[in-house]
């Protein structure tokens, strides 16, 4: 019986955005070859800056951050700068059947480095191309780095107290969100199945915007500009009470959705003095919002973290410790399904979960094999390409991998 093709994907990837999306690929079960750039002549440091970046691991091109987008890959370099790197990456994709390309290169680039799609498509006409940049083709030379998109994009300017200076997000959010997004529109190309092939380009600024949701739409309906939001805290800009709280032991977030919820809450014992005919409706707490504020929080400070979680719980309301990010790792549903590689000094780590479990990592127990090493994969994907090992040791000599 004819086994089904894997998926292939050939990836000019680096940073975060474009790793993150083929980390999603990896976790479907489908083939992923990352392609840097090799040694530059005097030497220096090759391929994805990422490699470089954190705990130092023993290797020199392969440092901690770097490990987590990357498992379960491989990695290939070609020099694409010369006009037969070029050549070879479009036997490459001839070769290996590659069904879809992606790069998060700059714009201008493209035509550059011969990885434009009229030019690979060339190779391959139902080719599948997705390039994500920071604000698509139309601004070719604008470079894409999360923290300045945030800036540019307001989630800075929403971020933090309101007292306080503007703070970007905990994560790198809009590199996650544009990786998301690749994911979705190169699945989408897929269920298309176009003869010709499909050109898609991520802006990462218009991904960032599509998820103002909340803040945009502000501007078709507020009566002045005092109404727009601005920074808030820990605090929810529409629904009241939700907030942070100080516990004996630690931070608690409640969040009260509806009137419903608030009259279960305010009925509990030592809670009582909050109810009052003004607080009703979630727009009486609005304006009552900062004197609730305050007596929510004279009440939590009398309760371990544990007691107040579990008499919210009780009453079916939302809420949670404010857990550090080791105390996330420790929780049930989140160590259960968290993905695991084996490093090269022979130690099993544990990382993060998929968003979603997949037969593929069921398969494997959630277990990937660790990020490749810059160009660990050149003899096995040249070589299954057609070219001879003589061929590959002088393609190496002549800076072309």
């Amino acid at each position: 019986m004819e086994s089904k093709k894997k998926i292939t994907v050939l990836s000019l990837e680096q940073a975060l955005a474009l790793p993150f999306a083929t980390q999603r690929m990896v976790q479907q079960g489908w083939r992923v070859i990352r392609v840097e750039t090799p040694m530059e002549e005097g030497g220096g440091n090759a391929g994805d800056p990422n490699r470089y970046i954190g705990t130092d691991l023993g290797f020199h091109d392969l440092h901690s951050y770097y490990i987590a987008p990357n498992i379960g890959k491989e990695a290939i370099t070609i020099n694409l700068k010369k006009k037969e790197g070029q050549e070879l990456l479009l036997k490459i994709i001839t070769a290996l059947d590659v069904d879809v390309f992606m790069c998060n290169t700059l714009p201008k680039r493209y035509h550059q480095l011969g990885i434009d799609f009229e030019t690979l498509r060339q190779a391959k006409p139902d080719l599948i191309w997705c390039g994500i940049s920071a604000m698509g083709p139309e601004y070719p030379e604008r470079a894409g780095y999360d923290p300045a998109l945030q800036a540019l994009m307001g989630y800075t300017f929403l971020t933090g107290e309101p007292d306080g200076k503007p703070v970007p997000c905990g994560i790198p959010i809009i590199d996650l969100k544009s990786g998301d997004e690749a994911f979705t529109q190169v699945l989408l190309a897929m269920m298309e199945k176009k003869k010709e092939g499909k050109e898609i380009h991520i802006s990462m600024a218009q991904c960032a915007a599509s998820w103002l949701i909340t803040a945009l739409p502000q501007l078709a309906f507020v009566k002045n500009e005092q109404e727009l939001f601005t920074r808030s805290g820990s605090e929810h800009r529409s629904f009241i009470p939700c907030n942070i709280y100080p516990t004996k032991d630690g931070m608690v977030y409640l969040a009260i959705g509806n009137d419903l919820q608030w009259t279960k809450f305010s009925s509990q014992k030592g809670f009582e003095k909050l109810a009052q005919e003004n607080r009703r409706t979630n727009a009486g707490r609005m304006i009552d919002k900062d004197l609730i504020y305050k007596e929510i929080e004279a009440h939590t400070k009398d309760y371990s973290t544990k007691e107040f979680v579990e008499l919210c719980l009780k009453i079916n309301l939302s809420v949670s410790p404010v857990n550090s990010i080791k105390e996330v790792a420790s929780l049930d549903f989140i160590s259960n399904e968290l993905i695991k590689t084996t490093l090269p000094n022979g130690e099993t780590v544990s990382l993060f979960p998929a968003a979603s479990d997949t037969d593929f990592l069921t398969k494997n127990q959630n277990l990937l094999c660790c990020a490749p090493r810059l160009g660990q994969h050149n003899k096995k994907v040249f070589s299954e390409a057609g070219y001879s090992q003589p061929d590959i040791e002088s393609m190496q000599q002549s800076n072309l991998i």
